[in-house]
Order: C-alpha cells, then sequence, then structure tokens
C-alpha cells in the first residue's frame, strides 16, 4: 500500500469521526436548550459544555485532516433526535457515546495499520473524554431512574451559566 492510500484510509476515518461529533454537537445542544427551557440549569449547563468539547474534538479531527491534505467534512452522521422527556436524554446519550467510543477504537486501529501515531494518538486522547461523557450520562441516568422526581425537583431551578469555564472535561480537571 502506498503511502497516499494510507493516508487516504486514515482522513476517511478521520472525516467519519468529525461527523459523528458534528452530529454530537448538534443533539447535545438541542438537549441543552430544552434543558435549559424546563429550568433544568444544573444539567443544562453541563450538556452544554460537553456540546462544547464535541466541538474542539471536531475542530482537532478538521485540523489534522487539513495536516494529511484532505478535506474536512460539514456533514453530521445523523439526525437530531428531538423532544425527548429528561428521563430519556441521558440513557440515550449515555449509548450514544458508548457506540462512538466503540467506533473510535476501530478507527484507532485503522490510523495504526496505516502507520499513523499521530492521528491514533488524537483517538487515544478523545476516546478518554468520551468516556468521562459516557460516565457522566450513565451517573445521571440511574440518578434519575433511582430517584426520580425527587432529584429532577433538587435540580430545578439551578444556575445554567457557565460562566467562563472552557469545557465539560476541564471542568473535571479542576475538580
Amino acid at each position: 500500500m502506498t503511502r497516499e492510500e494510507r493516508r487516504k484510509n486514515v482522513v476517511e476515518v478521520l472525516n467519519k469521526a468529525r461527523a459523528m461529533e458534528l452530529h454530537a454537537v448538534h443533539q447535545y445542544m438541542n438537549q441543552h436548550y430544552n434543558l435549559d427551557d424546563k429550568d433544568y440549569g444544573e444539567l443544562a449547563m453541563n450538556m452544554k459544555l460537553i456540546a462544547i468539547d464535541e466541538m474542539r474534538h471536531a475542530e482537532a479531527f478538521a485540523e489534522r485532516i487539513k495536516q494529511l491534505g484532505g478535506e474536512p467534512t460539514i456533514a453530521k452522521s445523523a439526525d437530531i433526535t428531538r423532544g425527548q422527556a429528561v428521563t430519556e436524554v441521558y440513557p440515550f446519550d449515555e449509548n450514544e457515546e458508548d457506540v462512538t467510543i466503540d467506533a473510535y477504537n476501530g478507527f484507532m486501529k485503522t490510523c495504526t495499520e496505516n502507520n499513523d501515531i499521530t492521528s491514533a494518538k488524537l483517538f487515544e486522547r478523545i476516546i478518554a473524554e468520551e468516556q468521562q461523557h459516557m460516565d457522566y450520562f450513565g451517573n445521571i441516568a440511574g440518578h434519575i431512574e433511582d430517584l426520580g422526581d425527587t432529584y429532577l425537583a433538587k435540580i430545578a431551578g439551578t444556575p445554567a451559566s457557565t460562566g467562563p469555564a472552557k469545557s465539560f472535561v476541564a471542568n473535571l480537571a479542576a475538580e
């Protein structure tokens, strides 16, 4: 296989990942707006911060694609799921992150098989952040399942402002 063929294989998986990130940005921002409308401020704030993480991921993939001479996609990988009840949001998102992690592990393998350790390391870093998102979504889904309306009543009316925060993952690291 030629270097150009290997590069093309890597750019292809980077663009698939970018499309998945663009979908996540739109999905999570839609959920952020809905959670904010329902006055679940803390949940809305964290959803926005996670969307910002996904924006950073999409940009990192685009930058690597450009370094390899490719053209970053602007297409989302799927349509947005709208109108979810708060009880549906977190199990849905936990599953989306699980699917993403599985796909990215395969994409990382493609990068390694095509002699691109730099792209493989990019996937490795982003997988770790996606794992943090999945853990958070699973945690909130568990609270909602176990405590139901009591948990949601505790969250209702909390502040939604993200202030100068950089991202969800950055906030976790600061704690």
